[in-house]
């Protein structure tokens, strides 16, 4: 028996040793369509079962696109939504044969630089951009070492990119018809101080929407980051003014549900009796019977299939710059009188 520490794994050499062939022969045996008669191979394939033996596909393809992985960034990827989509995109690369390097863009600028150049030194093949804040400059040395590199909900910033975008034109529009509906008539914005292009996007729309229908323009709440207690936050500046808005619009749901929480504890407020609020994204809590949220979905596993096929088609009818749009459907729950 070859004696190595516990957990480790046996080189070829020793596996064409066990097997009483030769070196090539356990190359040929893991190359798929090469030449190799079955008596070869189940032999070869024994003596690696036995010796704990694996193939280091990043030692001998990274000369190949397809055996590199595919690096994602993202900030903020505890929150629900971020998870969510991480979660979906990690599913499909793993299904289509490929291996993922997740980069937490939350840290400061110094851990994000020293991960990213770790993608870079195992040649990671492209890059996923997911929603959120990542810098403009982190892409950019994506781009500038080679890499494929998809954009999500950031239309606009890199030209050099792919885009998986959503139509927040029409969403914002929709959100507009259902509060208008509902009979509101003054409005307010909850969102976030993170700055993300699909949150500003938000903003600007449904502003744009009002102001177009002859409304006061929306007040802006924007009491922290994307989270569920800035959402709280809001909503305790907010509410105690003399007139308070009839309708809010909050640019997640995570947003939403703090905003909620407040608005019926520390304000009593009924909803949607006395006040209206939409969300978006869909995420799994908005569902819940204590938020039921009238919100907007976004189609992740859509998105998620969209960005995988992106990433393993031939490219050449479809060059870089390529922009893919989904619709967010409007989901109506409780939150907006009907």
């Amino acid at each position: 028996m070859t004696n190595r520490p516990p957990q480790s794994f046996a080189s070829a050499t020793e596996v064409a040793r066990k097997a009483g062939v030769s070196r090539s022969a356990v190359s040929r045996t893991f190359t798929e369509g090469a030449s190799v008669s079955e008596e070869t191979r189940r032999k070869v394939l024994a003596a690696a079962e036995e010796l704990n033996y694996h193939v280091n596909h990043l030692a001998r393809g990274l000369s190949q696109e397809k055996s590199r992985p595919i690096c994602i960034l993202g900030g903020d990827l505890h929150a629900p939504y971020q998870s969510a989509l991480l979660e979906a995109i990690t599913r499909r690369i793993q299904a289509v044969g490929r291996a993922a390097m997740v980069i937490n863009t939350a840290g400061d600028e110094a851990d994000i630089q020293s991960a990213l150049h770790q993608t870079l030194n195992y040649r990671a093949s492209a890059t996923i951009v997911l929603s959120g804040a990542p810098p403009v400059s982190l892409v950019r040395t994506c781009i500038e070492s080679g890499q494929h590199v998809i954009l999500i909900n950031r239309a606009g910033q890199i030209e050099e990119a792919d885009h998986i975008s959503l139509d927040h034109e029409t969403a914002m529009k929709d959100a507009w018809h259902m509060l208008a509906r509902a009979g509101c008539k003054s409005f307010a914005i909850v969102s976030s101080t993170n700055g993300s292009p699909s949150l500003l996007a938000r903003e600007r729309l449904f502003c744009d929407v009002v102001a177009k229908a002859g409304f006061e323009p929306p007040q802006v709440i924007k009491a922290g980051s994307t989270s569920y207690r800035s959402g709280a936050e809001a909503a305790r500046r907010l509410l105690p003014g003399a007139t308070p808005p009839d309708a809010v619009f909050c640019v997640t749901d995570l947003l939403a549900c703090g905003f909620i929480d407040v608005a019926r504890n520390d304000f009593q407020l009924k909803i949607p009796r006395d006040l209206c609020v939409v969300g978006f994204d869909d995420i799994e809590q908005a569902s819940w019977e204590g938020y039921a949220i009238t919100t907007f979905r976004q189609p992740i596993e859509e998105m998620a299939e969209a960005i995988v096929t992106r990433l393993t088609e031939e490219r050449l009818d479809n060059p870089v710059g390529h922009v893919t749009t989904f619709r967010a459907f409007p989901v109506w729950r409780k939150t907006v009188r009907s």
